[in-house]
């Protein structure tokens, strides 16, 4: 028996990153579309429908009622597709790994700690699968993660807390010339800002609320949409960065970057180690948490 009415799948993926991010310019980031490609196909999946899915509104969407509904299953239903692909793909076995985790956790902290995993476990077969957004992916995508979260934690999940957040400024030795700001004094320099509305990570602004200032109209800022970027011009003495503890903690110990002030703050979040609630546990995930755990031990004891 054929299977029908089915809309086209590419505008069900366009619709489920819609609602996910609640406008069409983040999904189509996400989905490497332009916000015209994903705008027409809501659309013509609201033809197929015939009637509408989303209120348009003023830089944000609002679902209808029909598609408030609709929305749960299709997320549901690509869930469900995407895990039973993810399972026909992936070769089983107890030395397969997919770890996902972040530009900034890839960059600044886990890449270069991959070769001691390799050296103790060889025959693992690791792949590093790097996404902003946790909420971006399916639990079928990955084994392992290792995430940036503030509270609550997703419930998708196993979670174990790695580190604390900490976040304060820093700059390079040549910015600033070896002084030391107060938090105030930061409104009359260049800001390194990260420039990306869908991130967890502090900005600026609530770093300041966090001090009881407000953010400055007219501040000097450089921005950019992936953190490692940011902290690449701070090394270029191109200005303060916020800098997240244990992440740049190299960066500190060998002087390329220099705290500012004494200052930080926290929203109480952390980096965590994730598991699917859903997908089993084989050894080779058992030994990489267990082997990150380590890790944050040591960095800790250090």
């Amino acid at each position: 028996m054929r299977i029908q009415p089915l809309p086209p799948l590419q505008c069900l993926v366009a619709f489920e990153a819609s609602v996910r991010h609640a406008s069409f310019t983040r999904a189509a980031v996400e989905l490497n579309l332009t916000q015209s490609a994903i705008s027409r196909q809501v659309q013509q999946l609201e033809a197929f429908l015939r009637r509408p899915l989303f209120f348009r509104e003023y830089r944000s969407l609002r679902l209808t009622p029909a598609g408030e509904r609709y929305a749960l299953e299709v997320h549901r239903l690509l869930g469900y597709c995407a895990e039973a692909t993810f399972e026909v793909m992936k070769r089983h076995g107890d030395q397969e790994l997919t770890v996902a985790c972040s530009s900034g956790v890839a960059s600044l902290w886990l890449t270069q700690r991959l070769p001691l995993f390799h050296l103790r476990h060889p025959d693992i077969r690791l792949r590093l699968l790097v996404r902003d957004a946790l909420a971006a992916m399916t639990p079928a995508e990955f084994d392992v993660g290792l995430y940036y979260l503030r509270p609550p934690v997703p419930t998708d999940y196993s979670v174990r807390r790695l580190f604390d957040e900490e976040v304060f400024p820093v700059c390079s030795p040549d910015y600033l010339g070896g002084r030391r700001l107060q938090v105030e004094d930061l409104r009359g320099e260049t800001l390194l800002f990260l420039d990306d509305g869908q991130r967890q990570w502090m900005s600026w602004p609530e770093w300041f609320g966090c001090h009881g200032l407000s953010f400055a109209r007219g501040q000097p800022l450089l921005s950019a949409n992936h953190y490692p970027q940011l902290v690449q011009l701070a090394l270029l003495s191109q200005g303060v960065v916020l800098g997240w503890r244990y992440m740049i903690d190299e960066y500190l110990r060998d002087g390329r970057l220099l705290r500012v002030t004494d200052a930080s703050a926290s929203h109480g979040g952390g980096y965590f180690a994730l598991t699917p609630n859903e997908r089993m546990q084989n050894q080779a995930s058992r030994l990489f948490s267990r082997w990150l755990w380590e890790q944050a031990r040591e960095q800790l004891a250090g």
